[in-house]
């Protein structure tokens, strides 16, 4: 399944030749993407159509034949803020939505706060901050969490006003949420309880946060990335997979930082780690570095046969690529490989096991 970004992008599903089997048409207005889409257990498709430029966001959930199941607007999920006695305005909903057992859908929206006399930026400055909001089945906002109410506006690794660009959500077995931020090269974990929780950091994932690295190497740490996606999960034990895009990458213990004149250049991998909650550490247990490097996007997560399957969305060098999906074996073998290279980017890309619940379609 393949989220493209392009000027009039569709989400497609294709076979492993690349044939395209099923699509939804997201709408002709200019501008508008699926951000993201995600299968859903009984065979539907649940994705947010995002237009930030015309204002729009919408939460939708989508049969096969593309009838609308289920639908949240940005516009009802702001009333919703206000008549809940929320202070909050989201100006978009982006990068991600995800469904929970009991039916409710998380989704990550944006909002602005005015600072004044933030580190490097004298005067007022318009920050974007992002939040969650847990929506129920009947379009009610349950339970709401930000960025602004629990993080250091003075920690902005790439400038200021895109602040944290929180770029993926994972819901845990615990009852409590992962949420891949880009800006600030860390995956936290934040106490949501089943929406019970009081919204607290539980952790924070990366360079700077909360857990020991093996080895103390600082370009071992994922920057920049994306979707993280938990492969196993055995209490405070549990291993997730990373996209690593490797912006900013810190390289060595004095600082230096890729990609700036007269340093390395940066780097992508694919990277699977190793955590121990209680003790707060970390080891890389799995890495695949293609030589290629990508500014932004990706996705990755491990196949059933243990393959690590990952998506670059814009990797350079490749000639007549816009974007490239890899399955490696676990020892570093490239068994498929798909290159999109007219029509768009592929943000994301992953395998589903076919189009229908309970059924699996052989390689």
């Amino acid at each position: 399944m393949v989220q493209a970004n392009a000027p009039n992008p569709d989400a497609v599903v294709t076979d492993l030749d690349g044939n395209i089997i099923w699509y939804y048409d997201i709408g002709a207005l200019q501008g508008n993407i699926p951000f993201p889409i995600r299968q859903l257990p009984n065979g539907h498709f649940l994705l947010n159509i995002e237009n930030a430029p015309a204002g729009i966001a919408d939460l939708r959930e989508i049969d096969l034949a593309g009838n609308t199941i289920r639908d949240v607007s940005l516009a009802q999920i702001n009333q919703a803020l206000q008549e809940n006695g929320y202070s909050i305005t989201l100006s978009t909903l982006h990068h991600d939505v995800i469904a929970l057992p009991n039916g409710h859908w998380i989704a990550i929206g944006n909002t602005t706060k005015e600072f004044t006399g933030l580190a490097g930026y004298p005067g007022t400055t318009s920050v974007l901050g992002d939040v969650l909001v847990d929506v129920d089945e009947s379009g009610n906002v349950a339970w709401v969490w930000s960025t602004f109410d629990h993080l250091n506006v003075n920690r902005h690794l790439q400038g200021l006003p895109d602040w944290t660009h929180a770029n993926a959500l994972v819901y845990t077995s615990d009852g409590n949420l992962l949420l891949s931020m880009r800006n600030q090269s860390w995956v936290i974990k934040i106490n949501y309880a089943d929406g019970t929780g009081a919204g607290d950091i539980l952790w924070r994932l990366g360079e700077g946060g909360d857990f020991a690295l093996a080895g103390n190497d600082p370009k071992e740490w994922f920057y920049a990335q994306h979707f993280p996606n938990i492969v196993s999960d055995q209490g405070s034990l549990f291993t997730v997979a990373i996209f690593d895009d490797g912006n900013q990458r810190i390289l060595d213990d004095i600082g230096t930082e890729c990609g700036l004149p007269g340093d390395p250049d940066c780097y992508s991998r694919a990277a699977i780690y190793n955590l121990d909650e209680n003790s707060k550490t970390a080891a890389v247990g799995w890495e695949y570095l293609p030589d290629l490097f990508t500014f932004w996007g990706g996705s990755i997560s491990q196949l059933d046969n243990g393959d690590v399957e990952f998506d670059m969305s814009a990797p350079t060098p490749v000639p007549n690529a816009l974007s490239s999906v890899f399955e490696i074996t676990p020892d570093g073998q490239v068994t498929w490989r798909l290159d999109i290279k007219k029509g768009g980017n592929a943000y994301r890309a992953y395998r589903i096991p076919s189009l229908y619940p309970g059924v699996t379609w052989q390689k």
